[in-house]
């Protein structure tokens, strides 16, 4: 029998048990190990049943099991407790308070399209949503005053599961908002409130505004499944990345323009700050810009005239972060210009003009024929700060996107870069926590030394324990899996053998794009056959990994693996486990003793996943790509060569699983078994323990979220903040005066241009420690000399007379020439022997600026 109406009871609870539902509703379970079980211990089977969720626990409890609760002496002193303890949490001074306490932004609007706090709440789908659902925890944790801004997906991702010869399937069970640990924001009568965005053909797209808690970080998710919006309107936010073109655009103008719209709703029914800083999680939520700008354009209450676009532009600029995590150029959310200006020709951007903002998104650098809105475009022209998520993809990023910046050199690039962490609390398995963390220490590095004191014996029964904590979760994921293939209970009797809880490890999962090359393993079944079953020093493998629903290759591949690991002669050695998420993880990352990573480099923009195996003391077996670029030390793991740049793609992967197999059978396998099999030995691996111990003190802190997080803070939060503050302040008089300059530098640069170079003090053969002078004659046209700076490039030369090593000096002595040319002189020394050379440019310098190839606008000699 089917129900014609489907609603939500809640669990009413005494006084004296109240603070369940405050700990149930705070995301803070999810990585607080001792509310987490609390949950547990009131209904073992409910939790279960509802895979963690403290909310179904509650759902499912009787009256008269709450009652006995109730009634319990013991447990309601433990309830109390903890619920004291969030309530401490969540208003004492954290690390932000006391160390910018003063200065630091009072609020950080943070947007992403994804986030993966939880199982329980399937609103991400890879390593982007995972990485924002652990900065909002780490913010949480540091007192760093972030508001999270989202959409709810009505079906969340998708539930993976195999048929039976492999192929991937795609399950999207519908979420009730009204049982996740959600609130509806509501207006004063208890209407829920809800943001408007006009739309084509007079249409109007409505969403309302669920909030979580993420610890001291709320989380707003737009959802617009409600009965004011039409049919297709509704559809929005019906999956995460469920659909392109004109649903992709709609989800992407909700996630942005209707984000700033919430976080208004949001600090007017709560009374909180207002943000100052807008940080941009990907180029998804890039409209947020355009929605700011539209708002200071607008005549204010008191009848006043708004600011220019120009103006607008500058102060918006001025408090906006924006981040790329993708390396290359079709990971890039890209629409058609037709479709941008059908959505801006209505109502939605106010008095924005039309081509200014398509202009923002215009792909006219490389080539371009401008026909395309690049969304990562549109977010480093919307921001005055912007970074990649590693090193390595700092430098990716800037040459992707030098175009942008025509005439300089790469490396100036105005893109940085912070390494992702993760959140350690999620992450880590308390056992090793235990052993690896001293959380007393308030100096992050020194937190990670505490495993120096632990004996190799302690340490090596603990990564034990770990190990057969994980191959019992996979006796029995693999069991329910091949049930779900078809296969009777008689048939499955071996999956109770599968694993050995003493055999070497490797873990390996992610999503299955192809450039992460998940059948590389593959590349000789044969040899990969013979390390599985090696007699004395076998391999066993765990692979899992979602491949997005229209990706026929990568679901191609998970068939060739899945194919292979049916195999009876080896499905015993390798599994492959079907829909992997935050709760399978963690139990994956802990019991691993070496997680694989082998993507074409430099395709991995950082690659965070390596990183939970280090905290929990695995060893990382990669690809120099990523994070472990930067991190490798020859200690902490195995770095897997690259084949050179000119083999072809079959080449390539011929030679790099040659290099992985060597690298398992001599370097890996060796290392782990050898001191094991040693007769009279005790049988703990000291050499691999060495490196055990080495990976957690050295990468635990970097890869720490803690220091992710104090890296956004410091190199870009509170610039951000100051620059936005400094904008806006009288009536956005500083926003105003520079939106002016660069108007009247950009207009006038044409006129610019270098008329020659005078040079005195080089010798027929220069040494170092010579003084070369250097004059430079400028013509300025319509400009001044303090509307530029000019200045000497030296360093060493190639063979193409292109200067590396580079390094600058400012010409700061200025005469007028009779000509009317400006004369700008200075000195530079010469550093170094061998090919030498210098060099002289023009370049705009003003106070609102925060590189000097910010405008993009240089003229060289």
């Amino acid at each position: 029998m089917k129900a014609i109406r489907r609603f939500t009871v809640r669990t009413s609870l005494p006084e004296s048990i109240s603070a369940l539902s405050r700990l149930a509703a705070n995301l803070r379970w999810s990585w607080h190990r001792p509310t987490e079980q609390l949950f547990r211990d009131l209904g073992p089977e409910a939790w279960e049943a509802s895979g963690g969720d403290p909310v179904q626990v509650l759902g499912s409890l009787t009256r008269e099991e709450i009652q006995q609760i109730a009634e319990d002496d013991e447990l309601v002193r433990r309830i109390d407790a903890l619920g004291r303890d969030l309530e401490t949490y969540l208003s004492e001074p954290l690390w932000y308070q006391r160390e910018h306490g003063r200065d630091g932004a009072r609020s950080i609007a943070y947007f992403s399209a994804e986030y993966g706090i939880t199982s329980v709440l399937p609103q991400y789908s890879g390593g982007l949503g995972i990485l924002a659902g652990d900065h909002l925890k780490t913010a949480s944790d540091m007192g760093v005053p972030v508001v999270g801004v989202g959409l709810l997906y009505q079906n969340g991702y998708f539930n993976q599961s195999l048929s039976r010869d492999g192929w991937q399937l795609e399950d999207y069970p519908v979420l009730d908002p009204q049982g996740l640990p959600l609130t509806l924001l509501r207006e004063p009568d208890g209407s829920p409130a809800r943001i408007w965005l006009p739309m084509p053909d007079g249409g109007r797209l409505g969403a309302q505004i669920w909030r979580a808690d993420v610890g001291r970080v709320p989380l707003l998710l737009l959802d617009s499944q409600i009965t004011e919006n039409d049919d297709v309107f509704r559809g929005v936010t019906d999956r995460l990345y469920g659909g392109g073109g004109e649903h992709r655009l709609q989800q992407e103008l909700l996630l942005g323009m209707g984000g700033i719209r919430a976080l208004r709703e949001f600090s007017r029914l709560t009374g909180a700050p207002d943000p100052e800083v807008f940080h941009c999680n990907e180029g998804h939520a890039g409209f947020a810009g355009i929605e700011r700008i539209a708002e200071l354009m607008s005549p204010g209450t008191d009848g006043g005239g708004g600011m220019s676009w120009l103006e607008a532009l500058t102060a918006v600029r001025a408090s906006t972060v924006f981040t790329t995590h993708t390396p290359v150029p079709a990971g890039i959310d890209r629409f058609e210009r037709e479709m941008i200006e059908r959505f801006f020709s209505t109502e939605l951007a106010g008095p924005a003009p039309l081509e200014e903002i398509l202009a923002l998104g215009r792909e006219d650098h490389d080539g371009g024929d401008g026909s395309r809105f690049n969304m990562a475009v549109m977010g480093l022209r919307l921001a005055q700060r912007a970074n990649g998520v590693a090193k390595l993809h700092g430098a990716v990023s800037r040459q992707m996107f030098s175009g942008l910046w025509n005439g300089f050199d790469t490396d100036e690039v105005p893109i940085s870069s912070v390494t992702n962490g993760v959140h350690v609390p999620t992450w880590i398995d308390p056992r090793m926590e235990a052993l690896a963390v001293d959380r007393s220490q308030p100096d992050l590095r020194a937190r990670w030394r505490a495993v120096a004191e632990v004996p190799d014996e302690q340490l090596w029964r603990v990564r034990a324990e770990m190990r057969a904590d994980l191959v019992a979760d996979v006796r029995r994921r693999l069991r329910a899996s091949w049930k779900q293939r078809g296969a009777a209970d008689a048939e499955l009797s071996w999956t109770d053998s599968v694993l050995d809880p003493e055999v070497l490890t490797i873990g390996f999962a992610r999503r299955v794009p192809t450039y992460k090359r998940l059948t590389l393993m593959l590349r000789d079944p044969q040899r990969l056959k013979r390390l599985l079953l090696d007699p004395v020093r076998p391999v066993q493998l765990v692979i899992a990994g979602k491949s997005h629903p229209a990706d026929e290759m990568g679901k191609r591949m998970i068939q060739d693996l899945v194919r292979f690991t049916d195999d009876p002669e080896v499905r015993h050695r390798i599994v492959f486990l079907p829909n992997y998420d935050m709760s399978m993880a963690r139990t994956l990352f802990p019991g691993c003793d070496v997680w694989l990573n082998n993507p074409l480099r430099p395709l991995e923009a950082c690659g965070t996943s390596g990183m939970k195996a280090a905290i929990n003391g695995g060893l990382n077996l990669s690809v120099l790509d990523g994070w472990w670029d930067e991190l490798y030390d020859g200690q902490n793991g195995w770095a897997i060569p690259t084949a050179d740049n000119r083999a072809s793609d079959d080449e390539r992967d011929s030679i790099e699983a040659a290099a992985l197999y060597e690298l398992i059978e001599n370097h890996v396998a060796p290392r782990f078994y050898n001191e094991i099999h040693d007769a009279g030995a005790d049988r703990v691996p000291h050499q691999w323990l060495a490196m055990v111990r080495h990976t957690l003190t050295t990468l635990g802190p970097s890869v720490s979220a803690a220091r992710m997080v104090a890296d956004y803070v410091e190199q870009l939060y509170l610039p951000a903040a100051r620059a936005g503050r400094a904008a806006s302040a009288a009536d956005h008089a500083q926003a105003r005066s520079t939106a002016a300059w660069v108007a009247r530098v950009r207009q006038g640069w044409a006129g610019v241009r270098i008329e020659h170079v005078r040079t005195g003090g080089l010798h027929s053969e220069p040494q170092i420690g010579d003084a070369i002078e250097v004059t430079a004659y400028v013509r300025l046209g319509e400009l001044s000399p303090e509307d530029v700076r000019v200045e000497v490039g030296f360093g060493r030369v190639s063979g193409s007379d292109h200067i590396h090593e580079r390094k600058h000096q400012d010409l700061s002595e200025v005469q007028r020439t009779d000509s009317g040319d400006w004369a700008f002189t200075g000195s530079f020394t010469i550093d170094r022997s061998g090919p030498f050379g210098y060099t002289v440019r023009v370049l705009p310098d003003g106070d609102g600026l925060t590189t000097s190839a910010e405008l993009g606008l240089v003229v060289s000699a």
